[in-house]
């Protein structure tokens, strides 16, 4: 039997759009927001799964997911990736985890 070649984790950059849920946290008035994650995953996939996962755990509503890829790929589209950024990607990978990098509330114009 051929044993399975286990695939190395990585980090992707997501951005997950949520609606409003009772106790969800985020400001009034605020008809939603956009979080910035870094998640670890054998793939995309499962870093997407697993951030839903975690935000459904703590009582946001996930909507939409964006999708940017890991580091390396990023690099190669000319993103600009600032030292912060990248220690929050290491924090992710290191401790296998979705990290919330960034929450930017939605409000209706007037």
């Amino acid at each position: 039997m051929k044993e399975a070649t286990k695939r190395p984790q990585q980090v992707f950059t997501l951005v997950v759009e949520v609606g409003r849920k009772a106790g969800d946290g985020l400001p009034k008035g605020a008809t939603g927001a956009a979080l910035m994650i870094y998640a670890s995953g054998v793939d995309e996939a499962e870093a997407v799964r697993e951030s839903v996962a975690v935000l459904k755990e703590a009582d946001l509503a996930p909507l939409d997911v964006t999708g940017y890829g890991t580091l390396d790929e990023r690099l190669a589209q000319g993103h600009e990736i600032e030292d912060d950024e990248r220690a929050l990607m290491d924090k992710a990978l290191a401790e296998n985890a979705v990290v919330v990098a960034q929450v930017t509330p939605f409000f209706d114009k007037p």
